[in-house]
């Protein structure tokens, strides 16, 4: 049986704060005219403006408690009730007008109850206006309700005195079991949300975290909800517990309840038709239109969901879109796309730049008793049509999956790889450096619209979007050492004496060689396979070339393409290695070789370990001091973690150097202080020539769709085509990268001469 409790009609808006949460020598406003910072000095209502509001039906059970300003005009107050300590702006004689929507100022055919009203606010038809302190020009029509509860948290995972630990918000991300649970709270950065669901097993860490988010908030009982200055609510059925920044726009929501919306009026917030969002964040400039569910989430600022989409205990990055599908448990990085109705994404760390396909359901199979399996993605995450994969998996950056149903779990270390699932031959195929090979123009397209979109205003995290950079290229070096071990195996079991002078024999093997023997010798193995992947391709192309370890089965893993992708890498590292300095040289405007000498890096400069953290790439050892200090206490709040975000972005173009100059010293045996004035010249001129190819490759990935007959026969001439999809001459894209190679060309050639190299 529902229990309807009843009280005297003259205590309605009254006793919000009960008793007992009343610290000694408060009343039940103290918090609330704290909250209130609009500077009116409010006076108490005259007969003749009580005359006035009385003849225009409005009614309250206590005039004396309805407070108002000086400029406050009675005849546009009209058919309303009052509860409560009410109190209420100026009152001009305007109508507010926004989208199309006209209303007069003042309060018409509303009940309110215990709020404070800006200036020539517009309240008409509010059913339920309860407990909220509203801004300036504030609109708010046609609402059923909109009330703040005592303990109301907005959207954050705090307690209120006497609330037990079980009523405690989290979100479950990355693991349907709860094991990597977060509590949200408002201004949570992506790198907070990844440092708190890692490092499970330090309790003193995940303490720390806690503490942290509680120092943000007390837990005192009675504050007010919010609406900033400008604000528009139409149309909306249930707001509850909702704290809104000004500039907001909600139309026609369904439910909106224990939420803070961030906005203002350089990035305005929007939440639309038929949207229901509960226990969850929502950051500046961000969008929800057209039927979204979201529960205990976050959405990171200039972020959008659409279409129906649902996003349940999940963090949701900065710049990022999802729209008819479904994610649940899942932490992702800025920069991610997902938009069809049929994609579904479960239990997932996405590391940003990422984009689900339709059909996609990543995270869908669970190979445990229970649903506690992970996916790990790293950045530029793109798996194709129908894509459907298997618990746990962990993917390098820029891996694309070819459609298909993959049976066992993957751990795929090589970057820039297109993983194929050969139904035909039951074989796992991977080619490395996919990207580069065949579609470079799809790639520096996604390094180059990811800033361009970044709208952040408070850019604390420095994100990563070039596709060169200390994660893929760490990646990068350690594939080498992959592509060797597995080509010298692959040169081992041929039994084709491939074998260079002074190196293993695979011939004379007469025995088959177990994996002790090839762990014994994996050094001659390295050295094999090294010389193989340096010397002629169709040594390399005559092998069968099989990988271990990343597929949890027994059929074949092939590696194709081996000796492009080793080549390639090395390029690469050293393509990024020489970018670096050019930007080293531009920056500080270093003008002579020995100048630059004098800037490098000192040290012996180890290849260290990077990760990802929420979008900003950062050494694992300074992340490591970065914890160290949280267990300590010298670091004891998030505003100070977030200050360590901040001073790793300004050391980032350093950091980023060293590690460049210590992965071509690595992989090339380069070391730019012993190779003079040759080698630097040489590793800029390798550099353009690396830029040219780059750039036409750029375009001749794109040219492929024109001169594709499948692509082409939908149209009836050249000219219907161009006018449909646009010329190739035309391509904005590609002009401004060949714009760029011929800047970069320039500029390269001048350091060259003005070295004197």
């Amino acid at each position: 049986m529902n229990q309807i409790k009843k009280s005297p009609i003259n205590s309605l808006g009254y006793n919000f704060i009960d008793d007992r949460y009343l610290p000694k020598g408060k009343d039940e406003y103290y918090l609330r005219d704290l909250q209130n910072r609009n500077s009116v000095s409010y006076r108490q209502l005259t007969a003749y403006e009580i005359e006035v509001l009385v003849r225009n039906r409005n009614t309250s059970a206590n005039w004396n408690h309805i407070l108002v300003s000086d400029a406050f005009t009675p005849e546009l107050v009209q058919n309303c009730k009052f509860f409560g300590l009410v109190r209420i702006g100026r009152l001009d004689p305007y109508y507010l007008e926004f989208h199309n929507l006209r209303r007069p100022v003042g309060l018409y055919n509303s009940t309110i109850i215990s709020c404070d009203l800006g200036d020539n606010v517009c309240v008409d038809n509010t059913n339920y206006l309860s407990h909220y302190i509203i801004g300036d020009d504030v609109m708010i029509v046609n609402t059923n309700e909109l009330a703040t509860t005592e303990y109301a948290k907005f959207g954050n995972g705090i307690l209120k005195e006497g609330e037990e630990e079980s009523i405690r918000i989290r979100m479950e991300v990355c693991n349907e079991n709860g094991g990597r649970s977060i509590i949200p709270f408002n201004g949570m950065l992506p790198g907070d949300a990844w440092i708190w669901s890692r490092f499970r097993d330090d309790e003193t860490l995940q303490d720390k975290f806690k503490e942290f988010t509680e120092k943000k908030f007390d837990n005192k009982r009675g504050y007010y909800g919010k609406i900033g200055d400008r604000t528009v609510i139409k149309n909306c059925k249930i707001i509850k517990d909702v704290w809104i920044g000004s500039d907001a726009y909600l139309k026609g929501a369904n439910k909106l309840k224990n939420l803070t919306i961030n906005s203002s009026p350089t990035a305005k917030s929007q939440i639309g038709e038929g949207c229901e969002l509960v226990n969850g964040i929502v950051g500046y400039g961000c969008r929800v239109f057209y039927g979204v569910k979201a529960v205990r989430f976050i959405m990171a600022s200039h972020s959008q969901l659409k279409y129906g989409a649902r996003l349940i205990n999940s963090y949701l990055g900065n710049n990022a879109t999802i729209s008819c599908c479904e994610v649940l448990n899942s932490l992702i990085f800025p920069a991610h796309e997902q938009h069809h109705n049929n994609s579904f994404l479960c239990a997932a760390l996405v590391m940003g730049q990422s984009n689900m396909a339709a059909g996609a359901t990543i995270g869908s199979n669970h190979n445990s008793r229970s649903p506690d399996g992970e996916i790990i993605a790293g950045r530029g995450f793109w798996p194709g049509l129908s894509v459907s994969l298997k618990h746990n998996s962990r993917f390098a950056s820029f891996t694309i999956l070819a459609k298909g149903a993959y049976p066992a779990e993957l751990d795929i270390p090589i970057p820039f790889s297109l993983i194929s699932n050969d139904e035909s031959k039951d074989e796992l195929v991977i080619m490395p450096a996919y990207w580069f090979l065949h579609n470079m123009y799809a790639l520096a397209r996604n390094s180059w619209k990811y800033p361009d979109r970044d709208k952040r205003i408070e850019k604390i995290q420095t994100l990563e979007f070039d596709f060169l950079a200390p994660d893929t290229i760490g990646e990068m070096a350690g594939a080498l050492t992959l592509l060797q071990r597995f080509t010298g195996r692959a040169a081992l079991f041929s039994g084709k004496d491939l074998t260079p002078e002074n190196l293993l024999p695979p011939g004379k093997n007469k025995k088959p060689l177990t994996e002790k023997d090839l762990r014994n010798r994996d050094e001659e193995i390295l050295q094999l396979g090294a010389a193989l992947l340096e010397g002629p391709r169709d040594k390399v192309d005559e092998l069968e070339i099989l990988a271990d370890g990343m597929e949890n089965g027994e059929r074949k893993v092939r590696l194709i393409k081996v000796h492009q992708a080793y080549s390639l890498f090395k390029e690469l590292i050293a393509f990024h290695a020489a970018n670096q300095l050019l930007a080293l040289i531009n920056i500080q405007k270093i003008t002579s070789y020995e100048t630059l000498l004098e800037a490098l890096p000192g040290g012996s400069l180890p290849l260290t370990k990077w990760v990802n953290a929420g979008g900003q790439l950062i050494r694992d050892s300074e992340l490591q001091k970065l914890l160290q200090q949280i267990r300590t206490g010298k670091i004891r709040e998030w505003q100070q973690v977030h200050e360590f975000y901040t001073r790793q972005g300004e050391n980032y173009a350093q950091d980023k150097l060293a590690h460049s100059l210590a992965a071509l010293k690595a992989t090339s045996r380069t070391n730019l202080r012993k190779t003079g004035k040759e080698g630097l010249k040489n590793l800029f001129l390798q550099a353009i020539r690396t830029k040219e190819w780059m750039t036409k490759g750029i375009y001749t990935s794109r040219a492929k769709d024109y001169s594709n007959p499948f692509r082409k026969m939908v149209y009836d001439s050249p000219e219907e085509m161009n006018a449909v999809i646009g010329a190739l001459s035309d391509n904005s894209f590609i002009r401004q990268e060949k714009a760029a190679f011929s800047k970069y060309r320039k500029e390269t050639e001048t350091i060259i001469q003005k070295f004197k190299l």
